[in-house]
């Protein structure tokens, strides 16, 4: 049985992780992208119809090269999910330029290198889908986020601008913002006193992507915002 072919980058222990095991569930063959080679090929061998990529998603020959390789070993992907996220704390004094320029790169051009190759098929095919993560840092610029949060905020708008010219050429484009702390080992160490509903669950994450895959063509999404019940916002 052919299996339609996802892209999910920033697989890591958490969110990515989930997301890859969602869409194989799903009926995906996921192809995965990060940097960490080793936690990718024990992914690979955990997780049926997936297939590990070492790639540093902000370095554009990197992309260009890996999704060379992805084509040849796979095929032609109709999903997108850009999960990768670099961040950083500090107040614009705090910060050092290298570091909002690096997570620039990963959070904004990362997704414009990625949506630039694999849309056109897309748009060909008349389907297809591109998802990026989010966080309420998209929305809002805190003090103490001024390394992170300005990316965040590009990167939104650059979705929405995908959406609207995308969304009538039959590709479907949303933006999830993430308002909760993500349930982790080393957020559970950071938050040791935090109860259960402080936090939002990986495969919770992971199920919303799905469900923006599935929505049908005549009730689209393209901003959702998905919090735990206790969050107060």
């Amino acid at each position: 049985m052919n299996r339609p072919i996802a892209v999910v980058t920033g697989v890591g222990p958490g969110t990515g992780s989930a997301i890859v095991r969602r869409l194989s569930a799903g009926g995906y063959t996921v192809a995965m992208l990060a940097r960490n080679r080793e936690r990718l090929a024990s992914l690979e061998k955990d997780v049926q119809h997936t297939r590990a990529y070492a790639c540093d998603v902000s370095d554009e020959a990197e992309v260009d090269a890996t999704l060379a390789a992805l084509r040849r070993d796979m095929g032609s992907p109709s999903v997108l999910v850009h999960n990768a996220v670099g961040g950083a704390w500090g107040t614009f004094q705090d910060i050092d330029p290298k570091i909002l320029n690096r997570n620039f790169r990963i959070n904004t051009m990362a997704l414009l290198y990625l949506a630039q190759r694999l849309a056109p098929l897309m748009v060909e095919q008349g389907k297809g889908a591109i998802v990026a993560t989010g966080n309420t840092s998209a929305l809002r610029g805190r003090a103490n986020f001024a390394g992170f949060a300005p990316t965040k905020a590009a990167q939104r708008i650059l979705a929405e601008a995908m959406a609207r010219e995308l969304g009538p050429k039959g590709v479907h484009v949303a933006y999830i913002v993430i308002d909760a702390v993500i349930d982790l080992a080393w957020t559970r160490e950071r938050y040791p006193d935090a109860p259960d509903g402080f936090f939002i669950k990986p495969a919770a994450i992971a199920d919303e992507v799905w469900h923006l895959l599935q929505q049908d063509r005549s009730a689209w999404s393209f901003n959702v915002e998905i919090r735990p019940f206790g969050e107060k916002w």
